[in-house]
């Protein structure tokens, strides 16, 4: 039976730099992504490709916010960003890998714009601290709480105001049940991009969407422990991750199990706003039945899978 690998693709793997945001570069940027696709489909895996956001939800809600400014154009909510860049991420990686799949094989890739459900009582609700969008001068501030009055400002150290949003645990992921049906008929889907769009549930039951942001890594890990997953991969940074990062005695984890790795994390070795939500997204999935996590960077995905590279969290 075939492996089941959820992979997570950073945002910055897609815009790499400020000089890079265009869709004309990401289209390019992707095409690298597809390339480590075909090599995983080489060792007979099902795969499910989640993807971060973050440079591209700025994008759009700059745009939204100079059109506002300009022209008087209503603002886009936050979830339907989300929604925007799921679905225009998923877009270029979808056709990207449909054009190298026609040639080596009949499996097609798909995207499946996915929400995710939080807990409206999630106590980030009451302390947003995410930042997101632009900043603001004191008088666009107060112009914008006047339309918004529920939004949250913060001032940013002398740069003005910035809105901040909460980041709430993700609790479900509404569409995982396609996602799987999915990958049993044998395509590769493209799913809960940028940590998913944040849904509540209301009195009746009903979904309704809700300005956060959810954590990419933590969404994933929970995709593919509903899935079922057999592996998780999480793209970062580093070819390796480090204990005593930046110090005299730095050491690169290989192969790790889940308790060692449960004492790094005590002991603070990695920092809350980089390597940390990966680290707790990966001990959720194993202990919740997964078999192995694997953790580098994009370009030694292949090389990872392979067992030649990359940290390896297994459990034992």
């Amino acid at each position: 039976m075939k492996e089941l690998v959820v992979v997570a693709i950073g945002g910055n793997s897609i815009i790499k730099d400020n000089a890079s945001q265009s869709v004309e570069h990401q289209a390019e940027a992707v095409k690298a992504v597809a390339e480590s696709v075909l090599e995983m489909l080489a060792a007979d895996c099902d795969i499910v490709l989640t993807h971060g956001n973050g440079p591209q939800v700025g994008l759009d809600l700059r745009r939204a916010e100079i059109a506002h400014e300009h022209e008087g154009l209503p603002l886009t909510p936050l979830a339907n960003c989300v929604a925007d860049t799921q679905g225009g991420i998923g877009y270029l990686i979808q056709q990207a890998l449909n054009n190298r799949l026609a040639q080596h094989s009949d499996r097609k890739a798909v995207t499946v714009v996915t929400q995710v459900e939080v807990d409206k009582n999630d106590p980030g609700f009451a302390h947003p601290t995410k930042p997101i969008g632009a900043f603001f001068s004191a008088a666009q501030r107060d112009e914008l709480l006047q339309q918004q009055p529920t939004w949250r400002f913060v001032e940013d150290s002398g740069r003005g105001y910035r809105r901040v949003v909460a980041s709430p645990e993700p609790k479900r992921i509404v569409e995982a049940d396609a996602i799987k049906a999915l990958t049993q008929q044998g395509f590769v889907v493209i799913g809960a991009g940028g940590g998913g769009i944040p849904v509540i549930r209301d009195s009746q039951g009903h979904y309704q969407s809700v300005d956060a942001v959810i954590d990419k890594d933590l969404s994933t890990a929970l995709l593919a422990q509903e899935i079922r997953a057999d592996v998780l991969v999480i793209t970062t940074g580093v070819e390796k991750v480090c204990i005593h990062f930046g110090k005299p005695n730095q050491r690169a984890l290989d192969r790790v199990n889940v308790a060692e790795m449960t004492d790094y994390m005590a002991e603070g070795h990695f920092p809350p706003g980089s390597m940390l939500p990966k680290i707790a997204a990966s001990l959720a999935f194993l202990r919740d039945g997964g078999k192995r996590v694997v953790i580098t960077t994009p370009d030694c995905l292949p090389a990872a899978l392979r067992g030649e590279t990359g940290t390896h969290i297994v459990n034992l």
